[in-house]
């Protein structure tokens, strides 16, 4: 384990992460694919730089990472799916098998930016695969003042309504601005907590990835044998 980019660490405490015993059988035991998004284009954002701090710590932990800059992405309804932007999107999410979602709060709600590049994410199948269902999912939110669960509250309601599987950790960073210092994070306990996140849902994608039986709807078997049935049936007038 290469801790080189994680001076916060406390050598000896982090721990490998055995892909050997959580994974699914017939899994190749590849990096797990993990895709972070962040909801803030300021300069200096806290958001984005949280997420750094979690894509080291993932890469630390064995994952394959990429992280989606959502500069230049069009309002949802704004302009169409072929736009680069919405393309490069969504053929990361297709890539992932987890994501990091890290937002500021912004009048006690996460930011527009954080919800756009979620909307522009199709709950519908693409080439037959749901982009997100069964996929696994954390989160993080930034605060400019005291400590506050809203975004990470919304967030977990979005992540339900993608079909996804949030972990029960989570971190909220009160006055982010304090807690960073020239790009990076502050050692203390709000940055273990983020290693305590990663290191969670880099365990809950090794168990669930690999797995389809656990997205298996009988709603969407039914909805398939429907559609066959109409399909095969039709008569010509």
């Amino acid at each position: 384990m290469d801790l080189s980019d994680l001076p916060n660490i406390v050598q000896g405490a982090l721990h490998p992460i055995d892909f050997d015993a959580l994974k699914a059988a017939g899994d190749t035991g590849h990096p797990p694919r993990i895709l972070l998004l962040y909801g803030s284009l300021r300069h200096v954002s806290y958001s984005r730089l949280a997420a750094m701090e979690a894509e080291r710590i993932l890469r630390a932990l064995g994952c394959e990472t990429r992280m989606f800059d959502p500069s230049g992405l069009p309002l949802p309804d704004d302009a169409d799916e072929s736009r680069d932007k919405v393309a490069e999107l969504r053929d990361l999410v297709m890539w992932s098998e987890g994501m990091v979602w890290s937002s500021p709060e912004r009048h006690g709600a996460m930011t527009g930016i954080m919800k756009a590049q979620i909307d522009w994410i199709p709950l519908a199948p693409i080439g037959g695969i749901r982009p997100t269902q069964g996929k696994t999912l954390a989160l993080m939110q930034v605060c400019g003042g005291s400590q506050s669960f809203n975004s990470v509250n919304q967030l977990r309601i979005l992540g339900r309504w993608m079909r996804m599987v949030t972990i029960p950790n989570q971190s909220s960073v009160p006055k982010a601005w304090a807690e960073f210092e020239a790009g990076r994070m502050k050692a203390g306990p709000l940055y273990n907590r983020i290693v305590d996140v990663m290191e969670e849902l880099v365990r809950f994608t090794l168990l669930t990835r690999g797995r389809p039986d656990l997205t298996d709807r009988y709603s969407e078997r039914v909805e398939s044998l429907e559609e066959v049935h109409a399909r095969v049936t039709k008569t010509d007038k």
